[in-house]
C-alpha cells in the first residue's frame, strides 16, 4: 500500500491549503480528488473575501478575521511556489440593505454614483465595506501547481471511498486500490458525507446547493471598479470590462446543469440593480456546488482516531480556506488550534462519533 503521514479528500481549498501548512511542517500528504483539484465549488466561487458581509452568521466572525489576516501570507506562498499570480481585483465593496446596520454611515445617492455609475438605489441603503476580491479561476490554476512544488501528492480522479482507522493510522480505499496514512482529513466538500468507514456512525448533514453564475462583458467607458452587493444578487468586477454575477441557490443534489431560465433570472436581477448592465452580454455560464450543513455553518471537527473534518463552508470556502487550514493543520499536529472551534463540532447535530 502507498503511505504518507496525511491522506486528505478534497482538492479544493480547504484541503489544498491544509496539505500547504503540513507540508511546510515536514509532512507527507497525498490528497486525493474526485475529479480535478481546485474544479468544483473553489473555482465556481465569486473569490469575495467577505468577512464584514452583513449576512454571514456571527459565528463566523473569529474564523473569518483569522483568515483574513493570514491571507496575504496565504497568497505570497502559492504566488512563490507556482510562479503565477493572482492579482487583488477589488478592494472596496458598496453593500446595499433594507436597513442600514447599526455603526454604518450610509452612502449618498452622488457617493454611490461615483463608485458605482448608474446604479439603482432604489429601496436600498448602501454602505463601503473594505474588502478584497480576487478571480478564483487564478488561485484555481496556481493552488494545485503551489501544492505539487511544495512536495504534496496529488491524486485526481481517485475518490476515497472509505475510511478505517487502525493500528495508529488509517486505511483508506479507493479505486485505484488501498492507501495507508498516519492520519486522514475529510475535507470533500459536498461530496464529504460519501466517505463511509468506522470514524463517523451516522448520516454526515453536509449535502450540495447548486447555484448559477455568470460572466459578463460591458464594452464602453462605463465601468466598474467595486463589488456592488445586496441579499438579491453580487457583481464583482474582473477587469477589462468583464464582471462575475451570481448567485442562484438551488437544492438539485448534484445536479450541475445549467438552465437558461436561471441565468436569465440572475442576469436580470443584476441588470435592475446596475442597469448599465442592459449593454452588457453574456459570455460565460456555469453552476457550483456548495458544501451546505444543515445549520450553514462549516463542521470542523475530529471525527475518531487519527481522523478529522473541515467540510461544509457553503458561501465562504474561499474566505475562510487558509483559517480553517491552520486550525485543522495544527490540530492535526497537536497542537491547540489558534481559536474555538467549539460552533464546528459536529456534537450540535445528532451524528455520533468515535472516541
Amino acid at each position: 500500500m502507498k503511505t504518507a503521514d496525511v491522506a486528505i479528500a478534497g482538492g479544493g481549498i480547504i484541503g489544498l491549503a491544509t496539505a500547504l501548512e503540513l507540508a511546510a511542517a515536514g509532512r507527507k500528504v497525498a490528497v486525493f480528488d474526485r475529479g480535478e483539484a481546485m474544479s468544483e465549488a473553489s473555482r465556481a466561487a465569486a473569490g469575495m473575501l467577505a468577512g464584514e458581509d452583513p449576512e454571514n452568521p456571527p459565528e463566523l466572525r473569529e474564523l473569518a478575521r483569522l483568515s483574513l489576516a493570514l491571507y496575504p501570507e496565504f497568497l505570497a506562498r502559492v504566488e512563490e511556489l507556482s510562479g503565477a499570480k493572482i492579482p487583488v481585483r477589488t478592494t472596496i465593496t458598496v453593500q446595499g440593505m433594507h436597513h442600514l446596520p447599526e455603526g454604518k454611515t450610509a452612502l449618498s445617492d452622488a457617493e454611490v454614483q461615483k463608485l458605482a455609475p448608474g446604479a439603482n438605489t432604489a429601496g436600498w441603503s448602501f454602505f463601503l465595506i473594505e474588502e478584497k476580491s480576487f478571480d478564483a479561476w487564478d488561485l484555481a490554476e496556481a493552488l494545485p501547481a503551489a501544492a505539487l512544488a511544495a512536495g504534496v501528492e496529488i491524486r485526481e480522479s481517485t475518490p476515497v471511498l472509505e475510511v478505517q482507522s487502525w493500528n495508529g493510522g488509517v486505511e483508506l480505499m479507493t479505486p485505484a486500490g488501498q492507501f495507508a496514512a498516519g492520519s486522514f482529513l475529510n475535507a470533500a466538500g459536498a461530496w464529504s458525507a460519501q466517505i463511509y468507514g468506522n470514524v463517523t456512525q451516522g448520516n454526515l448533514p453536509v449535502a450540495p446547493q447548486k447555484g448559477h453564475m455568470i460572466t459578463a462583458e460591458l464594452p464602453g467607458k462605463t465601468q466598474m471598479q467595486c463589488v456592488l452587493r445586496t441579499s438579491r444578487v453580487y457583481i464583482v468586477p474582473r477587469g477589462r470590462g468583464r464582471y462575475t454575477i451570481g448567485p442562484t441557490l438551488e437544492d438539485a443534489g448534484f445536479n450541475k446543469d445549467v438552465h437558461p431560465d436561471q441565468i436569465h433570472a440572475l442576469f436580470q436581477k443584476a441588470r435592475e440593480l446596475w442597469p448599465t448592465l442592459r449593454d452588457a452580454a453574456v459570455a460565460e455560464t456555469w453552476t457550483g456546488l456548495r458544501p451546505g450543513s444543515e445549520d450553514g455553518l462549516p463542521i470542523i471537527d475530529a471525527t475518531g482516531p487519527h481522523c478529522w473534518i473541515a467540510t461544509g463552508h457553503f458561501k465562504n470556502g474561499i474566505l475562510l480556506g487558509p483559517g480553517t487550514a491552520r486550525a485543522v493543520s495544527q490540530w492535526m499536529l497537536g497542537s491547540e488550534p489558534p481559536l474555538d472551534l467549539s460552533p464546528f463540532r459536529l456534537a450540535r447535530f445528532a451524528v455520533s462519533t468515535v472516541s
